[in-house]
């Protein structure tokens, strides 16, 4: 029975850096000496591909190369679940996660690696009064519990990221860096990254997309008009009514022949004429001034002829002619023109602009209003974005039933409330993750003051993650009040970022014995059954919205997680009595449920009575087939 351990490679997230050595080693062989990648090697075997310039295009600051070292050290900690946050917990397949971004990002590739269809983040803008702390590659999650108030401070304090500090772009970029780095693996081959920014940093962040994704799979950069009234700013010369929203392909080629990008066709389809193919419009067969064509005569039901350069060869003409694809305006005297059909135009998408008007993808006053809708409240987040423009973005992302929606700067909550309510209009069963920083809220800052007396009135703790729970819970009944024919998810679960439930062997070396009875127990003591069951969802790379199941066995709670793909037992104490009872009444459940692949059985190893119990008990269980058991 193996036993996992604060140093076993299973409990951290992924080591992305003997991943990307093995791949190397898998197409490049011959560059790897005892074991170290030869260099020079390698530079001959890629030839004029390697770029060895001290000079080259591209983005650089003071720190990225540890910003790339950050995103590529594994995170030990964890999701702790918060059913009493959560709605429908027992049936949602809708994540909403609070914690530091970048290690939520670590800790979701088990999990969650090539599963997420879109990202849509709205990151700090680095307008100088943005939310910023250091990321520590050594051990982020104790930097993340200081500096969000739950465990002692050793004095560090936090701290905006203002222009004074003279490394005005730099701080940005580093935050940033590997976060994007990390939230790339998680998206589906097919999938796509859409980022809002404004001036500030647009410029910085289309270089570091461009870099991580591949200038190749730039998508588009959208220029969405996010206020209706001219603004009166008499230290600008341009008034700025805009922000940019970039948009990139994870891969390209894979996103294309998924479906290209497409925005709802509205207005111009109809069926005047009842064809049983749907709703149409036209456009003139006749080739426009600008272009060429194929030239011969056309005579029209009314015996008019058009002697013109046309669209199609004589041939395509008269299959679609055939196929009552033609049709003569003006009682049948009016040039031909092609019918397209709305519901051929859905599947082969539509091509969005670039240029995204407010009447169309919403704006920030009217969602300033929703909020206030929803909360009774004014002003409770600045500037949140609107639904309309999230809805957009899914429309565009071709984003449909069962799909992932990630959000990991959740903020006010708005893709969770967009994607409710595309839901609910297509009966569709979307799904959306948010991380939300535990952003404590100042009542003495008076751009954060109506925000804290907020949560007070809740009476939850002063921070912006507890308005985005809020924000969920009132969103959900918004869209089930407007919608009352709506069965699908208007639920989320609640997981809270924490140092993993494993013990950390820390002696102390001047006190052996005590630390030696410390770790008596391998399981930190003030977590519960279910905070150990989810971290290992997460270590073993399986879905936190997988159902779960219990039964009593000899006396014993046994949990079945997935159908069966995972069986658990943290019992504090298994005799040696008990050991064949318990293992065969597993044995009997796990031939009930019949999972289609193979199952990971766990145990609490400080239970056993000793070696010996454990051992019988993994015999018994790998004589009927149960081959992995581990212990925790």
């Amino acid at each position: 029975m193996k036993k996992f351990t604060d140093q076993d490679p299973e409990t951290k997230s992924p080591d992305l850096v003997a991943e990307n050595i093995e791949e190397l080693k898998n197409f490049f062989p011959e560059a790897f000496t005892e074991g170290k990648i030869d260099f020079e090697a390698l530079k001959q075997l890629l030839g004029g591909a390697v770029d060895e310039r001290e000079e080259k295009y591209g983005l650089n600051w003071h720190g990225k190369r540890n910003a790339r070292l950050i995103a590529l050290t594994p995170s030990t900690g964890t999701f702790r679940p918060c059913p009493e946050d959560s709605a429908d917990w027992n049936t949602t397949q809708n994540l909403m996660i609070e914690g530091d971004n970048l290690e939520v990002l670590k800790l979701m590739q088990k999990s969650y690696a090539s599963k997420v269809k879109v990202i849509y983040i709205d990151p700090p803008y680095n307008n100088g009064g943005d939310f910023v702390y250091p990321d520590d590659f050594q051990d982020n999650i104790k930097n993340y519990l200081m500096r969000t108030g739950q465990i002692e401070s050793d004095g560090r304090k936090n701290s905006s990221n203002t222009e004074a500090s003279g490394r005005f772009h730099t701080d940005w970029l580093n935050m940033m860096y590997p976060r994007l780095k990390l939230a790339k693996t998680l998206l589906r081959p097919d999938g796509l990254i859409f980022v809002s920014i404004d001036d500030v940093e647009v410029a910085g962040l289309r270089l570091m997309l461009s870099e991580i994704f591949g200038e190749e799979n730039f998508e588009g950069h959208i220029h969405w008009r996010r206020r209706y009234n001219q603004p009166n700013d008499p230290t600008k010369m341009l008034a700025l009514v805009t922000e940019h929203i970039i948009c990139y392909a994870r891969d390209k080629f894979a996103y294309k022949a998924a479906g290209v990008g497409k925005i709802a066709l509205t207005g111009g389809f109809s069926n005047p004429d009842n064809d049983p193919r749907g709703d149409w419009a036209s456009k003139p067969w006749k080739v426009g001034s600008d272009q060429s064509g194929t030239r011969y005569k056309i005579t029209t039901p009314t015996g008019r002829v058009y002697d013109e350069e046309w669209m199609g060869e004589l041939t395509t003409y008269e299959g679609l002619l055939a196929d009552k694809r033609i049709i003569f305006p003006d009682k049948g005297n009016g040039p031909p023109r092609k019918k397209y059909f709305k519901n051929e135009r859905e599947v082969e998408g539509q091509c969005a602009t670039n240029w995204w008007p407010h009447d169309q993808f919403g704006n920030n006053q009217a969602a300033n209003s929703l909020m206030e809708k929803l909360f009774g409240e004014k002003n409770l987040f600045s500037n949140p974005k609107p639904i309309e423009l999230m809805r957009g973005i899914m429309d565009v992302a071709n984003v449909k039933n069962t799909d992932i929606v990630f959000d990991f700067f959740a903020g006010s909550g708005t893709t969770a409330h967009a994607v409710m309510a595309q839901n609910a209009l297509d009966n569709e069963n979307r799904r959306f993750f948010l991380v939300q920083l535990p952003e404590t809220l100042d009542p003495e800052n008076k751009d954060q003051k109506l925000a804290a007396d907020y949560c007070d009135k809740l009476k939850k703790p002063r921070t912006i993650s507890e308005l985005t729970k809020e924000r969920l819970r009132r969103s959900g009944k918004m869209v089930k009040d407007e919608n009352p024919q709506y069965k699908g998810d208007l639920g989320f679960r609640v997981f809270r970022l924490d140092s993993s439930n494993i013990q950390a062997w820390e002696p102390d070396r001047d006190n052996l014995a005590a630390t030696l009875d410390a770790h008596a127990e391998h399981l930190k003591v003030d977590r519960t059954e279910q905070d150990i069951l989810y971290e290992l969802l997460l270590k073993l790379g399986l879905d936190l919205t997988m159902p779960m199941q219990q039964k009593t066995i000899t006396g014993k709670t046994v949990h079945s997680i997935g159908a069966g793909t995972l069986l658990v037992c943290l019992a504090t104490e298994i005799t040696i009595a008990e050991v064949e009872p318990l293992a065969l009444g597993i044995v009997k459940w796990y031939k009930q449920l019949a999972p289609a692949g193979e199952t990971q059985v766990v145990f609490r190893d400080s239970a056993f009575a000793d070696d010996v119990a454990k051992t019988n008990l993994t015999a018994i269980l790998q004589q009927y087939g149960l081959e992995n058991v581990r212990s925790i």
